[in-house]
């Protein structure tokens, strides 16, 4: 079945009404890989005589240089070419979880009017690498996929608004917090939980580490401009929880009030210098060229009612996360790992009931 995806564009233009070649941000960030611009022509697929213009009717469109030339030394991004590409990143890496979810939201609609209408799972979870790649592994399983805090999920699956709720939950005393708000949204008689996957979070930093950020207390003794998600994440308590742990305000961190909505998003802000540090997942930093400190493994499970698992569909789906095709995709993701995936799992094995 075809899948719609939906990708954001830029378009530059000036109060004249001229416009600028949507293909300049992919040959920028080709430049930026290779080096070359003969490569980054190549990989744009554009001539490179198309390059030189385009490169050309940037520097006049703006004023200034996108890319620099030099003999012996290849092509590189100007400075103003550099923050072009990072703030086209910063953007794309923010909007992709609200894009995701319009993606699923027309597929789900297309689906509707074709015909041999196929079985929906509605998903409600955090926005993750892992969970971008179930899409591609379901086949015919239509996913209604909605990205959302985890206490939104789990709050949504109990008025049955979806079938499946996402949850993060870090392993040892610094989960304690998130495990005593879930406990208070999960009942044993009700609900069942399904493994899903294991993940690495910590702190990304420059390549090479220039600062000797080794941990969260350096966020505060140090010199460091940080970079926060937002308060409503799973990932920001992972962080809260981190700090009280280590006994440090988060009054003492350069940057805590500042936001970004997803991982991908916190790494492309560390990657364009516009901070030290942020906090997330290893697969965002090394996306973006970044060095990762782990410091907290979290468990990431979905909860369903108990009776979903009767439902077909549900078979389907646990068979999918079964199979060796979606595990070993997993595991290709940098500090991610199968944690008992596709197994069903009691909810009072993972929370001890309320006192």
């Amino acid at each position: 079945m075809k899948r719609i995806k939906v990708t954001p564009t830029w378009c530059f233009s000036d109060e004249e009404g001229h416009r600028l070649d949507t293909n300049l941000l992919r040959l920028l960030g080709a430049v930026h890989r290779h080096g070359k611009l003969t490569h980054a022509a190549e990989e744009a697929g554009i001539s490179y005589r198309h390059a030189w213009n385009l490169l050309r009717q940037g520097g006049e469109f703006f004023g200034v240089t996108l890319v620099e030339m030099a003999r012996g030394r290849g092509a590189q991004l100007s400075p103003l070419g550099e923050k072009l590409l990072w703030a086209e990143q910063r953007a794309t890496a923010r909007l992709s979880p609200q894009l995701d979810s319009l993606s699923s939201e027309l597929n789900l609609a297309i689906q509707q009017h074709q015909e041999g209408v196929h079985p929906v799972l509605r998903l409600h979870a955090s926005h993750g690498f892992a969970i971008e790649l179930l899409p591609q592994h379901l086949g015919e399983l239509q996913l209604d996929l909605q990205y959302c805090s985890p206490l939104e999920a789990l709050a949504t699956l109990n008025r049955n608004g979806c079938d499946l709720a996402g949850c993060h939950l870090p392993r040892g005393a610094v989960g304690e917090k998130a495990r005593r708000k879930y406990r208070r949204l999960l009942k044993p008689r009700y609900h069942r939980l399904i493994g899903f996957i294991a993940r690495q979070q910590g702190l990304m930093v420059a390549p090479g580490n220039p600062l000797g950020i080794d941990g969260v207390a350096a966020l505060a003794d140090r010199p460091v401009t940080f970079i926060n998600r937002q308060a409503s994440s799973g990932t920001r308590e992972l962080l809260d929880s981190l700090l009280a742990e280590a006994g440090i305000a988060t009054s003492k961190v350069n940057g805590y009030e500042i936001e970004e909505y997803t991982h991908s998003a916190v790494a492309a802000y560390v990657a364009a210098g516009m901070a030290d540090a942020g906090f997330g997942v290893e697969a965002a930093a090394q996306r973006f060229g970044l060095e990762f400190v782990p410091l907290a493994t979290e468990d990431y499970l979905l909860a369903c009612h108990h009776r979903s698992l009767k439902e077909p569909k549900f078979d389907e789906f646990l068979q999918v996360l079964r199979g060796a095709s979606f595990q070993e995709a997993v595991q290709g993701l940098p500090g991610y790992s199968p944690s008992q995936c596709g197994n069903v799992i009691q909810v009072e094995e993972i929370f001890s009931p309320t006192p």
